[in-house]
């Protein structure tokens, strides 16, 4: 019997709430990731899933 894993991390393309820049990150990120525009923080790492502090466009498989 073949047992299915179930997707428990995944890719976001997320957008800037200062600038509006878009880009993606991944939701498990070990490091904080900063706007490559602004500088403003979009992904806190939290040592597991990251809090999110942009607004998610959508999620990429």
């Amino acid at each position: 019997m073949a047992k299915f894993r179930t997707q428990k991390s995944n890719f976001l393309r997320v957008k800037c709430v200062d600038c509006g820049n878009q880009q993606v990150v991944f939701d498990h990120a070990a490091s904080n990731v900063q706007c490559i525009i602004c500088g403003k923080t979009l992904v806190k790492s939290k040592g597991g899933k990251s809090e999110i502090k942009a607004q998610i466009i959508e999620v990429l498989d």
